[in-house]
């Protein structure tokens, strides 16, 4: 008998925000002279966007409902894309579906900011991801921070860009993701340390719980990436981790929640509760998670609800 019991919170499908430069009519051309930031995920658009306000364009280049690790561009995209003034990326691996676009303006000389070269680079924790670089650094805003104070010079120095508003923005920006960082600190302080172990749908929380003291127990899907696809054998190795830590909530992706219930289902019947986050990508407005500070605050409180004493 299935004994799951899935608690939905939000009937959300992970999306993204702040497509503020149009990927469908704007990238054949555009006559906005502003300078043009083109950056790949929505989460990084919407930090780019609280540093620049309106005196910069920036093209997000992700879409609502896109997976950072798939998703494509449209040929009219990539041609705008190598036209920017700027491009900011991920890194470290996370993008695989636009890589060989980032390269492709890279070699044609486009100035680009990696994200990821501005953090201190994770190992995922797992052994079926061993020797991997771990790209999900947002879920630590320490992280984010290290991007900001990296990303502001940048921003500053590019032509056409009003150097003492970016700095004004990003100090109160900062800000927020100081008192981010608090909140978090403070919620997940009231959980006792045996109970801090998280099982998600696949790795993305190694930065969360190497800042505030969690345990990865396992993922139904193995590695790194969305990709890939578990097996009967990783499954069986999850289960009996879920077990051995006496979990009570597993934390699913609000794109996958599903496959998550029945792939562990069908391997034992375990008695967990599973919770939806917002881990790769922002939604659309109405979704639960439009901006970055929203999403980090939505799956605090679902993690430290989830993983409180009962």
């Amino acid at each position: 008998m299935n004994r799951f019991r899935p608690r939905f919170r939000f009937a959300a499908t992970a999306a993204a925000l702040t497509v503020v430069g149009a990927l469908l009519t704007g990238c054949a051309g555009s006559s906005d002279d502003r300078p043009l930031v083109a950056v790949s995920t929505n989460i990084l658009g919407d930090v780019v966007t609280n540093l620049v306000g309106d005196d910069v364009e920036v093209m997000t280049l992700m879409r609502p409902g896109a997976d950072p690790h798939s998703f494509e561009i449209s040929a009219a995209a990539a041609a705008r894309l190598r036209s920017a003034d700027l491009i900011v990326s991920n890194g470290i691996g996370l993008e695989e579906g636009l890589q060989q676009h980032l390269d492709a303006a890279a070699q044609e000389g486009v100035p680009s900011f990696v994200a990821g070269d501005a953090v201190d680079v994770l190992p995922y924790t797992s052994t079926d991801a061993e020797g991997a670089d771990d790209p999900h650094f947002w879920t630590d805003p320490a992280q984010t921070i290290a991007v900001v104070d990296a990303l502001v010079p940048v921003l500053e120095g590019m032509d056409g860009v009003d150097a003492t508003a970016v700095a004004s923005r990003s100090a109160s920006y900062r800000g927020e993701l100081e008192a981010l960082d608090a909140e978090m600190s403070d919620a997940f302080a009231a959980i006792p340390a045996a109970q801090r172990a998280l099982v998600t749908n696949h790795h993305v929380f190694g930065y969360l719980a190497d800042r505030f003291d969690f345990r990865v127990v396992g993922a139904v899907i193995p590695g790194g990436t969305t990709l890939a696809a578990p097996s009967a054998s990783d499954l069986a190795d999850l289960v009996s981790a879920i077990e051995e830590a006496g979990v009570r909530t597993i934390f699913a992706e609000s794109s996958q929640p599903d496959r998550l219930v029945q792939a562990l289902a069908r391997e034992a019947d375990v008695d967990v509760a599973v919770e939806e986050l917002f881990t790769e990508s922002l939604t659309e407005p109405s979704g639960g998670a439009p901006d970055y500070l929203t999403m980090m605050r939505v799956n605090t409180e679902r993690i430290a609800t989830g993983l409180a004493p009962r």
